[in-house]
């Protein structure tokens, strides 16, 4: 169905909302130690979980205000039941000009072996696979129960249904920076954009480390030393996004994105809100307020209630976050409860 803009949507410095991050579960078949903060952490009852119905409802209701991108994340996006029917639900949806909505994941690649293929013929068009290191063991470190095997082949499945491929790799000093290489080359082979995200202080700070720090620009330079090759901006380095791609000056066009939220900020251009597992609205990842969506669907909210309550929250999203490298400003919510 195809869904007319009333009023775009924009935040109060004027910046274009066109990215919506929706978390689909809080829940993951892993446990890296970067994301979740030990295994006691409490995971919400199913009943506070947005139903596919409401998922739905919230998307349409933002591609109606301009949204054209959402990226569907977890937790563990895949380990959700019917995943695939919200996919096809999601994939009918279709803009003011007629263009399906640009969908897309972001998973650790567990369960892709098997869920690849029917993901994309249900309409996911792009995925990012999140692997931090070509080592076995060291794989199992981080992740604390990963599969590297099992990850690897679901990269191979979701190259071969076609989807667009990105590897997002978190740079930790002392864990994987000797790796940095190695992983880019892998994700060229495969026709994959090669990530690399600088660590965050998420959870109140508590599995954050300045230590483990690895800033943008010796990441860059690592890629240089490897290469031979000086990185240069890619033609589309300066798209409103979290990630800031860099191209090899050697005419291969191979290219490699950095998210730099520590070292080199993007607020000014920041385009994406969150909504997460429970229905609340995220105007920034970098802070604990939120609306809470859920409660105002089911309580009989109409569009036009939700559309008001959505430019509401939207006009007090801040310039930018307040992450220190002390791991002070961190917000107390968890990355696996928000989706990065």
């Amino acid at each position: 169905m195809k869904l007319p803009v009333i009023e775009p949507l924009a935040d109060g410095h004027a910046r274009r909302i066109k990215y919506l991050r929706v978390s689909l579960t809080d829940r993951c078949n892993y446990r890296c130690a970067y994301c979740m903060p030990g295994e006691e952490i409490q995971f919400l009852p199913r009943a506070q979980i947005l139903r596919f119905e409401e998922i739905d409802r919230l998307v349409r209701l933002f591609v109606g205000l301009g949204v054209r991108r959402v990226r569907l994340t977890g937790g563990e996006p895949t380990v959700r039941a019917g995943v695939v029917d919200l996919v096809a639900m999601l994939g009918q949806i279709r803009t003011e000009e007629g263009e399906p909505l640009q969908l897309v994941m972001t998973s650790n690649g567990h369960l892709l072996p098997r869920l690849a293929a029917p993901l994309a013929a249900a309409g996911l068009q792009a995925i990012n696979v999140s692997l931090d290191t070509l080592e076995p063991v060291r794989f199992r470190q981080i992740t604390g129960r990963g599969d590297l095997a099992a990850v690897i082949a679901g990269i191979e499945a979701a190259r071969a249904a076609g989807l667009g491929l990105k590897i997002n790799t978190v740079a930790l000093r002392g864990i994987n920076e000797g790796e940095i290489g190695p992983l880019c080359r892998f994700a060229w082979s495969r026709g994959a954009v090669p990530r690399f995200i600088e660590h965050m202080p998420m959870s109140d700070g508590m599995i954050y480390d300045v230590s483990r720090e690895l800033p943008a620009a010796e990441i860059r330079g690592i890629v240089e030393r490897d290469t031979g090759a000086t990185l240069e901006p890619a033609p589309h380095a300066g798209v409103a996004g979290p990630a800031r791609y860099w191209q090899l000056g050697d005419g291969s066009g191979r290219e490699v994105g950095i998210i730099s939220a520590m070292t080199e900020h993007f607020c000014a251009d920041c385009n994406r809100v969150r909504l997460t597992a429970a229905g609340d609205l995220h105007a920034c990842l970098g802070y604990d307020d939120a609306l809470n969506l859920r409660d105002a669907l089911r309580s009989g909210a109409s569009d036009d209630d939700l559309r008001a309550a959505i430019r509401a929250a939207l006009a007090g999203k801040r310039m930018g976050h307040e992450f220190q490298r002390t791991g002070l400003g961190a917000p107390s919510k968890h990355m696996i409860s928000i989706g990065g």
